[in-house]
Order: C-alpha cells, then structure tokens, then sequence
C-alpha cells in the first residue's frame, strides 16, 4: 500500500510500529527516512522515524528526528510529545558520547516539567504516562550511561500516577548503590521495586510488572556482589537477561536503561571472566545495535580474552559511533583510540 500511496502518513506511521523490533527494524528505514517529510510540521510525525534510527543505530538520523520534533511539540503545546522526544534525543546523544549536548536536554527538563499538564487535554500521541515517563528515565539515563555512580544515588524519589516511571530511579539508585559497594541501599531499592512490581501486578499491569520485576531482580544481583557473593549474583543477573530476553521493549523507551545482558557482561569482567563477557555484550548489540556501553564492553572482553582482531573491530566501531563525541570524551573513548593507534 505504501508504494501505491508514498505521501500516505498513516502508512508510514504503522510501518514503522509494526518493524520496531530488532530483527525487523532496518525493513522500516525507507518509510522513517519519508515520515518526516510527509508531515514535515507535525510533531510525532518528526519523531517517529527515530523508533527505526534507535533500532538500527542510526544515532545522529536519531538526534535531529528528535530535535526537530522537540521543537514542534513545543510551538503545539504538545509537552508530553516534547518529553517523550527528548527521552530519545538524550539516549542518542549519551551512545555517541555527546554528554555536554545530553547535559544540555537534562538541564531542560524543569523548564518543560513546569509546562507539563497531566489533566490537560491536547492533541499528539503523548499523553500523561509519556511525560511522567521521560522525566524519571531522562536524569536516570544521564547517570547511568556515564557510570557516574554517585549522581545515580542521589535521584529525587517521585510518586506518579504511574508506578512503573518511579521505578526507573529506584532501578539507577539501587544500581548506582551497589557500583559504590553499598549492599544494604541497594538491596533497599531491590526491596522497593518489589512492592512496585506487586503493585502493577495487583493492576493487571503485566508488561510493566514483568519490567520492573527485571529491574528488581538485575538490583538484586549486584547488591549481593556488592555483599561478595559473587555465585548467587551471577545466578540473579542470568534471571534478569533471561526474563528480558522474553520481552519487548515499549514504543514508550528507546531502550533499557541498562540492558540485562549488558550488565551480566560487565559482572563477568568484575569477576575476571571476560570471555563469558564478551558473548553477553555481543548478545546485547543484537539486540541493541551501537550501544556504546555494549561496544566498550566487547572491546575490553576481548582485548583480556587475547582476542585482538575482535576487541580492534570493536573499538573501531565504537570510534565510529562516537565520531562527533566531546573532546577529550569519555574514558572508553580515549581507551578506543589509544587501542586502534597500536594498531
């Protein structure tokens, strides 16, 4: 149908949502790449090519999707549509290593929050659970991403309408907790994202409980190797991937904050098992293709494996998506280059 109507946006909109998996995603780039140009003044129409961009890595298509449907929501009133947008738009500029530009959207945020009306009834796609959403997951991302594990304990807790958004920074407090060898704190918001999930369950909330049960179960696993036991911890993070493996994400998020196998890859390096952790961060780019933690995590397991071709096609890939990273950057991105320079 697409081909008999191109200029059609209802059929751009559906594709797009019917390929945002990963296996499927790339089938999508022809109609993402057309959606904004179609109804070049509509906000979500300017942010939906970026569900296809953020499945296929395509990060800077990602950032000016974003920015520009950012803008438009903003002249619609459409502030959840603007939340949800800029949820995207830092995802994409924290996996390119574009903090001071991800800095920018996070210091954004009390200006949009103070417009952001839940009772309000606009027009957009994004409604209240949207917003609620972005402005818990977008501190919690900044923190996480950077392993700035210290920013990550001290989120403000929030009480929404929507339990399954407050969990996001129960998820990076008890992360970043147990990154700082604090067991009880993190077991502490383990504990909370347990009544949460009983919550949504009570609800018939199922999908939202079974992630924040993923959640609950990866907090869980690193507090108990903050605590040294490293056996029980690795067998608590196998659940939390096997749990994400059975599940989709939400046309909601762009991604986990932490994708599971992603966080067993970088247990495994803790406990000097980096050839385990290598098969963990390939997993997670198959799913989560350009990830810059996914990619630095490759890079290093293979670089301690002995395995040099595969760490420098790692690293070098990771250089490639961080491209128009800060200067100097990250410590994984000074890591890359001083690797692919031996070369």
């Amino acid at each position: 149908m697409f081909e008999e109507e191109p200029g059609h946006p209802g059929l751009a909109h559906y594709i797009i949502h019917t390929y945002d998996v990963p296996v499927l995603a790339e089938r999508a780039l022809v109609a993402a790449r057309r959606y904004s140009e179609i109804a070049p003044d509509a906000p979500h129409a300017l942010h939906m090519p970026s569900h296809t961009f953020t499945r296929t890595g395509y990060w800077q298509e990602s950032i000016d999707s974003n920015i520009a449907a950012a803008a438009a929501a903003r002249r619609e009133g459409q502030t959840a549509e603007e939340l949800h947008s800029s949820d995207y738009e830092i995802y994409a500029y924290l996996q390119t290593g574009q903090d001071e530009a991800a800095r920018r959207v996070l210091d954004s945020l009390p200006e949009i929050a103070s417009r952001f009306d839940p009772q309000a009834v606009i027009s957009g796609a994004g409604g209240p659970p949207v917003g609620y959403f972005a402005l818990a997951a977008i501190p919690a991302r900044y923190a996480l991403e950077r392993r700035d594990w210290k920013q990550a304990v001290q989120l403000p807790l929030q009480s929404t309408p929507f339990p399954y958004t407050d969990a996001m920074t129960w998820f990076a407090r008890g992360l970043g907790a147990a990154r700082l060898g604090q067991a009880p704190a993190a077991n502490e918001s383990a504990a909370a994202l347990r009544q949460i999930r009983e919550r949504l369950s009570k609800a018939s909330e199922s999908y939202w409980a079974r992630q924040v049960e993923i959640q609950e179960v990866a907090v869980g696993a690193w507090a108990a190797l903050a605590a040294g036991k490293k056996e029980e911890a690795l067998g608590q993070m196998k659940s939390a991937a096997e749990l994400e493996d059975a599940t989709e994400k939400s046309a909601v998020t762009p991604g986990p904050l932490a994708p599971a196998r992603e966080l067993m890859g970088e247990m495994l390096l803790e406990m000097s098992e980096p050839a385990q952790a290598l098969a963990q961060f390939e997993a997670t780019l198959k799913k989560e293709p350009g990830r810059l933690r996914a990619l630095y995590g490759a890079a290093r397991a293979a670089q301690l494996s002995g395995s040099r071709e595969t760490s420098q096609k790692y690293f070098r890939e990771l250089l490639k998506v961080c491209s128009r990273a800060d200067k100097p950057g990250r410590p994984e991105v000074l890591d890359a280059k001083r690797a692919t320079s031996q070369d």
